[in-house]
């Protein structure tokens, strides 16, 4: 999905954070050769910035006197209510509120979504829609704490001397990983820098020798990004931790929180510390280059229904929540199961079309249109022309996003041709078949997605904290995209590990679940590990192989590494998050080689030992 770069805020383009002092780790050894300046360019350079967005903090809705008003971030705006509905909006599109009186036992709260419009950092071009409770806090006011997203974004350049004496670098962006697989040729001429490949000038900037700072435009057409020296000691994102460990791996039993989550140590639950802790030893001293194997930004492990392991790496923590990318998708079919428990009317042979008919006529009509089921999107068997894999399918995703003439993308896709017979075992990657899932669950309960989400999903599995991905139109876009804490990530696997309960409370039928996970299609490899890969409701599937046996595993899975992976037979769940964006050969080993080869060896006692 493309990186969007609008309603840029110059004034937030700050580094974060104090510049490394120069010393051996940042500068070429030895004194610089005469006529050589360019070499005060060698070593690591860094910027932490946030784009915000500015509007944040303290919202309190006021109603007394029968004038209802909403106070914000400095802006005083009207509110608009009808019935127990709420909603008002800031001008300038700086950000929306749309919620619900509800009453309680302790007396009224609104219960309602942040809207933050779209920004520099964010990938989707549409802004984000965040929980909000508001509390009487006298008779007719109500106060609550708005969070949006952090548009945060980190960059780092690592210059280095090649044996000719020229000079090479690379970039890295764990945020998004822009720059990804790239190396430059470096000049500096006059106190202009020039990045380069095969002799085209990629980015130009400048370097002022007195204040030891470099400049240059990683974010798009906007002003000149200013980095300066680091080392291991303040290189948050470019290292797995600062500063650098100073000695082998120590476990720590994870922390109980409010969230939910029971904890345990690795050995209550039957797992061994050595093969997991040979995993995080390699992710810490892997050096960070283009080629690492395991740029892994956090990991998670319950067992027996108790978190147990919980490590994070590359400047994020249990409460920075991650981007889930694609793995998001497995909450299209989530909230159709949701849906059914609450008695829609939604059968997995109901006729996709049916639940859209406010956008007939439709175009390009084909009679197969009428055999798309439920079940075909939930499959990726639609037989609509989109393949996400394919960049000149017409309802490829990133087509579908950069486009302008259809804002609704619930019409484009159903206005997509066919390509091939509905239904089989042979899915096509295609998220509009996903997101089509949310226009007829909101069509089906007159629920907006955002609201529906909260209610039978977030609350119910005590997630305080979620940031979703919205099109164009202001609906929750299924397709991927939404921004949890890692912990509240590892929720949806132990919901279905569990047959739909969460701590002991019914949220999906056990049938649901059970359909769910088993094997309906499958796709070809996309990489040559990538083999046996099955597909069920917007999980992925495969056999895996350890200590002479095989395991079946589900998992949810997004671009860069995202994935929430159960083991039914070890009764076990792990959370990955990590930021190779774009790059498959990386992040698809993740799930068949290294849970193979580290995590679930920790389960097999000494019949799972590796050499």
């Amino acid at each position: 999905m493309r990186i969007n770069v609008i309603g840029f805020v110059a004034l937030l383009v700050v580094c974060l954070g104090s510049p490394a002092r120069p010393d051996s780790q940042a500068q070429p050894s030895g004194a610089l050769p005469e006529g050589q300046p360019v070499l005060a360019l060698v070593g690591l350079w860094g910027c932490e910035q946030s784009f915000g967005p500015l509007v944040r903090g303290e919202l309190t809705i006021d109603a007394r006197g029968g004038e209802w008003r909403a106070r914000i971030a400095g802006y005083e705006v009207p509110v608009e209510h009808a019935k127990d509905e709420i909603q008002f909006a800031l001008p300038g599109d700086a950000g929306k509120f749309r919620g619900r009186l509800h009453l309680v036992a302790s007396g009224k709260r609104i219960l309602g979504h942040w809207i933050q419009p779209a920004g520099v950092a964010f990938y989707n071009s549409s802004g984000y829609a965040s929980p909000v409770e508001l509390s009487e806090v006298a008779p007719w006011v109500w106060r609550g704490e708005v969070v949006p997203l952090d548009e945060r974004a980190s960059f780092y350049i690592s210059i280095q001397r090649t044996p000719d004496g020229s000079l090479t670098a690379f970039l890295r962006n764990p945020e998004a990983n822009r720059f990804r697989g790239q190396t430059f040729d470096v000049e500096l001429k006059d106190g202009a820098v020039t990045l380069s490949q095969k002799g085209e000038v990629q980015l130009r900037g400048s370097y002022d020798p007195q204040g030891d700072v470099l400049s240059l435009p990683v974010v798009g057409s906007y002003p000149l990004v200013q980095f300066t020296r680091r080392d291991r000691s303040n290189a948050l994102g470019f290292y797995p931790r600062v500063p650098a460990p100073s000695g082998p791996y120590v476990y720590r039993k994870p922390v109980a929180d409010d969230d939910g989550w029971a904890t345990a140590s690795l050995s209550d639950v039957g797992l061994e510390l050595k093969p997991i802790a040979e995993l995080i030893e390699r992710i810490l001293t892997t050096a960070p280059s283009l080629s690492n194997p395991v740029n892994i930004q956090s990991l998670l492990i319950a067992r027996h229904g108790k978190l147990v392991f919980e490590e994070y790496f590359y400047g994020f923590d249990k409460d920075r929540p991650h981007d889930m990318r694609s793995a998001g998708k497995t909450f299209g079919p989530v909230l159709v199961g949701l849906a059914r428990e609450q008695g829609a009317k939604i059968e997995l042979d109901s006729t996709a079309y049916s639940f859209f008919p406010n956008y007939k006529p439709f175009a390009n009509w084909d009679e197969r249109k009428n055999s798309i089921t439920v079940q075909d999107l939930m499959d990726m068997t639609s037989g609509l022309a989109c393949d996400d894999h394919d960049p000149s399918s017409a309802g490829n995703e990133d087509t579908m996003q950069m486009q302008t003439a259809q804002n609704d993308w619930y019409k484009f896709a159903l206005d997509l041709p066919m390509a091939r017979e509905p239904g089989g075992e042979h899915g096509v990657y295609c998220g509009s078949d996903i997101n089509l899932l949310g226009g007829i669950v909101k069509n089906a309960t007159g629920h907006w997605l955002p609201e529906f989400f909260q209610q039978y999903f977030a609350r119910p599995l005590q997630i305080s904290s979620y940031h979703l991905n919205l099109m164009p139109t202001g609906e929750y876009y299924l397709g991927g995209g939404i921004y949890l804490r890692a912990r509240d990530q590892l929720k949806l696997g132990q919901l279905y590990l569990s047959g739909g309960a969460w701590n002991g409370k019914r949220i999906l039928s056990e049938a649901w679940v059970k359909d769910s996970v088993t094997r309906h299609s499958g796709f070809p490899p996309v990489i040559p590990s990538d083999t046996d890969h099955g597909y069920t409701y917007a999980w992925h599937t495969r056999v895996l192989k350890a200590g002479g046996r095989e395991f079946r595993d589900y998992y949810a899975a997004g671009n860069g590494g995202q994935y929430v992976l159960v083991l039914p037979d070890l009764d076990m769940v792990v959370g990955i998050t990590g930021g190779d964006y774009a790059e498959r050969d990386k992040f698809f080993p993740w799930e068949s080689q290294l849970v193979p080869q580290y995590i679930i060896p920790a389960a097999l006692g000494e019949e799972g030992k590796r050499p």
